[in-house]
């Protein structure tokens, strides 16, 4: 990455979780992100290189897990061991050779039945979740005495759970039914092995005793006086063991850090020798604070290698110092436009991208003051790990948009250091959209307003960020797999 005597090359990089979307007739036919008033990641690809990018390959609606682990050159074929295993690390637990984790919802069930009524006993779990953790944290099978369990409160009515003990297997069915008012289910093995018979029935009767556990819990009882859901089941799913891989380091070269409040991917940073740094006021969900995670990012790439930022460790101490040489790829992880496409809000995913752009403004400018003042060069790089149109609820098959440019391009195109360091860096939350509003009439515009008089600043032809604009970059189409070797060859020819 250059001699001695050249500034060191570092490049911030941004995922936006489930970014792409599909054309929505009430927006003339636009995608969110053709919508969306995004100056800042407009600038990014008018000063840069652009592509479409399949997160793991053509026409495969991907989980976030897989997507990731491909992106950041992990061929999910070959290292994927199940979800579990990031959830369950991402939340603390600590992980070894031969346990077993699931990513896992506090659900209700009808114990009459056994029909799952809501595979979300509540999205704002915040308060009880880390309560009924602790209830079930360390809790013993009767039937198998000599497995541990441990029990973590992971993101919203998500947690982690880890059994420890000889003879379990990964290759597990779960049992969680995947949809509303259907039958909890038993878990099953998935070949012949006595592992896996044997781990398959020590999950049914880990499920059975979590239920009444907490059936019997006061807070419960207080939700249903309430009139709440009550959380009376656990839903365990994504069985998996920790995975076994080079180091991002390693593989790359490069010394990466992460801020990813969303515990599955913090633990797939973890299991890939990331360090996770902490932001405060970073949820993973609507209430997350973007400044935090933006100036957390910022500060980790440009800080004096002996003031680097310490890290969480899980499972262990709370914290350990950071990279003693400094981090050169920061990963800035943003999980709530996911959640909008899922939740079918296009209006929040418009407004969710507009305040990720904003964000996305602070960020270039805390690091464009470093690089005035210090030694290393920045390079701005964004994408997504998969589609999440709001006109499905789902993960989908869609490319997504992917652009990379050096950061003083970038001041160039969004008009100059006068306009960088005029950003306010004041926190803000994401915007609150109300119940049946949409967008005001100076929004519907033509189809091609926003792209009829941009030219691109620097690197290909085009000039804004979106699905369609990004089909004809220069990068063309092409798999998450080569992302890594993108940037790693763009930060050589920018050296």
């Amino acid at each position: 990455m250059g001699t001695n005597d050249k500034p060191k090359t570092r490049v911030a990089f941004v995922l936006i979780d489930g970014i792409g979307d599909v054309s929505l007739p009430r927006y003339r036919y636009r995608t969110p992100l053709q919508v969306a008033k995004i100056p800042n990641l407009d600038a990014i690809a008018s000063a840069g290189v652009n592509g479409l990018m399949d997160p793991v390959e053509p026409g495969l609606a991907c989980g976030s897990d897989t997507a990731h682990l491909s992106l950041l050159g992990y061929d999910p074929r070959v290292y994927y061991r199940g979800r579990g295993a990031f959830e369950s690390m991402g939340a603390g637990l600590a992980m070894s050779p031969g346990d077993i984790a699931f990513k896992s919802n506090f659900a209700t069930m009808d114990t009459n039945t056994g029909v799952v009524i809501s595979r979300r006993a509540d999205r704002h779990f915040e308060e009880e979740g880390p309560i009924l953790c602790a209830a079930l944290d360390g809790m013993k099978l009767s039937a198998f005495p000599e497995y541990e369990v441990r029990v973590r409160y992971a993101t919203e009515h998500r947690c982690g759970v880890v059994v420890k003990g000889s003879n379990l297997s990964g290759n597990i069915s779960g049992t969680d039914p995947l949809k509303d008012n259907r039958l909890l289910l038993k878990a099953e093995a998935l070949d012949d092995t006595f592992e896996a018979k044997n781990t398959a029935a020590v999950v049914n009767e880990l499920s059975k005793e979590i239920s009444q556990i907490l059936v019997s819990h006061p807070l419960n009882k207080k939700r249903a006086e309430e009139g709440k859901n009550i959380a009376n089941v656990v839903l365990l799913r994504g069985c998996g063991i920790r995975i076994e891989v080079p180091t991002f380091e390693k593989k790359h070269g490069l010394w990466p850090c992460m801020v990813a409040p969303t515990k599955i991917i913090a633990g797939l940073g973890l299991s890939v020798g990331i360090d996770i740094l902490e932001a405060p006021g970073a949820t993973g969900d609507y209430r997350t604070l973007l400044t935090s995670k933006a100036t957390a990012i910022a500060k980790a790439l440009s800080a004096p290698l002996q003031l680097c930022p310490r890290v969480f460790v899980p499972g262990g101490d709370d914290h350990k110092p950071g990279q003693a040489n400094g981090y050169d790829f920061g990963f800035l992880h943003v999980k709530a436009i996911d959640d909008a496409g899922h939740d079918k809000a296009s209006l929040f995913k418009v407004r969710g991208l507009e305040a990720v752009d904003r964000a996305i403004g602070q960020l270039a400018r805390i690091l464009w003051e470093a690089e005035s003042t210090g030694n290393f060069q920045y390079s701005l790089c964004v994408t997504g790990d998969h589609s999440t149109p709001v006109e499905y609820g789902d993960h989908s098959f869609e490319p997504v948009p992917f652009t990379l440019c050096r950061l003083v391009d970038y001041v160039g195109a969004v008009g100059g250091e006068t306009v960088v360091m005029a950003t306010p860096l004041d926190a803000f939350p994401l915007p609150k959209v109300e119940a049946g509003e949409d967008l005001k009439e100076d929004f519907e515009v033509s189809e091609d307003s926003k792209s009829k008089d941009c030219k691109a600043f620097a690197g290909d032809s085009v000039c804004e960020f979106s699905e369609i604009a990004a089909s004809r970059g220069c990068l063309g189409r092409f798999p998450g797999s080569e992302m890594m070797g993108v940037i790693k060859k763009f930060l050589q020819l920018k050296a």
